[in-house]
């Protein structure tokens, strides 16, 4: 599909809105992502679910402006009376910066200001009173009944494909934590929910953080589940966050494992999606 469908779904709604250049950035699983003219993304659902969520996402989005340290998505572009795929979006200006990569993140000479930055950023995420500012109630995830679900799926769907003994230590890996009540309280707060290496943004130049996109898992859960995501640039970076974030040190051991269910979950997706890439790169270290 080109582009000319989803910029007469905006023109539609937004008349007085020129096109001048229009890239498709991403084709992910669950938006089409448009550039237009440069300087403003548009994020078009893929399926009917998607349109509930990114509807849902928007209204997170802006409710949360104020209270963040660092640039996130600020809808200004929004669709959602009618709900049919192809028809629904929410639009925003570009947010500048590249991706922290691994690599982009060891040329970073002062690492202390970067944890600092996403501590920072990550508290006040984590203590946004959102029950107070959307009108309708958020999803819940992160919970012991969802884990119990997702170990038994991973039982069913991945374990043949395993090695024995990566069987057992996924097993102990789950059932250590489920099976003690007390490792899994925790009080929800709003979560970003795919707080990874994609999702971060910063300037090359300056080496600051730039920005914090993708809310398109956000809701009601585990402060951990963001922490775990940046275990990807290695542990003394997250113990450097936790000087600036405390609470870290409180739900470490949930930390590593969320840490721990990244790859399965991966691989998950991959075989009850038809995605075989996923699949082969989530059971990678398993088979």
């Amino acid at each position: 599909m080109g582009a000319e469908p989803f910029i007469q779904a905006i023109q539609t709604a937004y008349p007085g809105f020129v096109v001048e250049t229009a890239v498709f950035i991403e084709d992910g699983q669950y938006n089409h992502v448009l550039l237009l003219n440069d300087d403003t993304i548009f994020r078009f659902p893929r399926f009917v679910g998607g349109v509930e969520q990114l509807a849902l996402e928007t209204k997170i989005l802006t409710a949360v402006q104020p209270f963040l340290p660092l640039p996130v998505p600020n809808p200004s572009y929004i669709q959602f009376q009618n709900q049919k795929v192809g028809l629904a979006f929410m639009g925003y200006q570009l947010i500048p910066g590249e991706p922290l990569m691994p690599a982009a993140f060891a040329k970073i000479e002062d690492k202390t200001a970067v944890a600092r930055q996403i501590a920072a950023f990550l508290q006040a995420l984590h203590t946004v009173p959102i029950r107070d500012l959307i009108d309708e109630p958020l999803p819940l995830s992160d919970t012991p009944e969802e884990w119990w679900d997702v170990y038994g799926r991973i039982q069913t769907n991945l374990f043949p494909y395993m090695r024995l003994d990566a069987c057992k230590s996924v097993a102990h890996h789950f059932e250590s934590v489920l099976d003690d009540p007390q490792q899994m309280q925790y009080e929800p707060v709003l979560r970003h929910g795919d707080f990874g290496t994609g999702n971060l943004l910063h300037d090359p130049v300056t080496q600051q953080m730039s920005g914090i996109i993708d809310f398109g898992f956000a809701v009601l859960g585990d402060p951990a589940f963001d922490v775990a995501g940046l275990l990807t640039y290695g542990e003394p970076f997250v113990q450097e966050i936790a000087r600036f974030y405390p609470a870290v040190h409180d739900f470490w051991p949930r930390v590593r494992f969320y840490k721990g269910t990244f790859a399965l979950i991966e691989a998950l997706y991959g075989i009850e999606n038809g995605d075989d890439l996923a699949f082969q790169r989530g059971l990678e270290a398993y088979v």
